[in-house]
């Protein structure tokens, strides 16, 4: 569940021992283990323009909470449509309904934009463009939808900002990018919801798409998910369930984050495991996935914003936009 820390207690138990027992995790010199394992990159990833990944931030939260079934919600994805086209991408859309915890029927679609769609070695970057309908954490209007500026509109902003990079680059990556804005991620049941508890009511548009693949037996050779990812000062740490199912994956993007500047991000400490989008890829369409997600050690594992009317553009920071977005460049260009 996205409120969203779901300890996985049997799944993950054995990852959780595996962690307690890591001593690279745990010891002070991560970045003296972490330099002696990378290799030299072969390729230098083109730059990464914070600036135009805020606009498209902004650009998200001035059409209003991307609730589904709302006008907000149908101009958004239209707008995502057109970018990804104007970038050059090969785009594929699903259009698909689930009724939701509370018996709502959802007019959901995720967007797919293909680069390289010919080519068999493949990665996919994914995030969720909805936005939560209640502000369900806020002692204020707890009833009322979040502009989710961070919760959503900044993964979207990113991938948007890597379509337009990788369009206009001379150099393009050497594999097939594909790159996912997954529907429905974020109407999930809250915590104090006066329906029957349910299973699953998160992440509907990964579910859908794991069931119901683009392309017959799409395979990619891994995933990285971008989940609330544009706060000021934000920290990702190794989360567990992406270091359960692709410790390897978050090696590499903790290695990379780490050597091109951008230590004070991708921190070598622990998460728990959490329930997103990138489980449902991992268990049920059997691809290796990653989340980038902030992380706070406070009371709320997401932050003082998370699910609150303070997720506006107010917390965004073109900083971590650039972290973000050249890290994965990096990655993606050095397969």
């Amino acid at each position: 569940m996205k409120n969203k820390i779901k300890m996985l207690a049997l799944l993950l138990c054995g990852a959780f021992t595996f962690y307690s027992c890591d001593s690279a995790d745990q010891s002070g010199n991560q970045q003296a283990v972490v330099a002696q394992k990378e290799e030299a990159a072969t390729v230098t990833a083109p730059t990464f323009n914070a600036d135009s990944a805020y606009k498209y931030v902004e650009k998200q939260v001035a059409f209003g909470p991307r609730v589904p079934n709302s006008q907000a919600h149908a101009a958004t994805g239209d707008w995502i449509i057109s970018k990804l086209r104007e970038y050059g991408a090969e785009v594929t859309v699903q259009d698909f309904q689930v009724r939701a915890f509370d018996g709502k029927m959802l007019n959901l679609r995720n967007i797919i934009a293909s680069y390289n769609p010919g080519t068999a070695s493949r990665v996919m970057l994914a995030a969720h463009w909805d936005t939560r309908p209640w502000a369900d954490k806020d002692e204020n209007n707890p009833d009322q939808p979040i502009d989710g500026a961070n919760d959503g509109a900044s993964g979207v902003g990113v991938l948007l900002e890597i379509a337009r990079t990788m369009h206009e680059a001379a150099q393009k990556p050497g594999v097939g990018v594909d790159l996912f804005f997954f529907d429905g991620e974020d109407y999930g049941q809250p915590d104090n919801s006066k329906f029957p508890s349910q299973n699953d009511t998160w992440c509907l548009g990964s579910q859908y798409w794991a069931k119901n693949k683009h392309v017959p037996n799409y395979r990619a050779q891994y995933g990285i998910l971008l989940d609330m990812i544009g706060a000021e000062n934000v920290r990702f740490a190794r989360e567990g369930t992406s270091m359960q199912y692709a410790k390897n994956v978050v090696d590499k993007v903790w290695r990379a984050g780490n050597n091109i500047g951008y230590s004070d991000y991708f921190k070598y400490t622990k998460s728990p495991g959490i329930t997103d989008d990138h489980y449902y890829i991992n268990e049920m369409a059997n691809i290796p996935m990653i989340d980038i997600i902030g992380y706070s050690e406070g009371n709320d594992y997401f932050g003082p914003y998370h699910h609150r009317h303070s997720d506006n553009m107010d917390i965004i920071s073109r900083n971590s936009l650039k972290a973000v977005g050249q890290t994965v460049l990096h990655v993606v260009y050095n397969e």
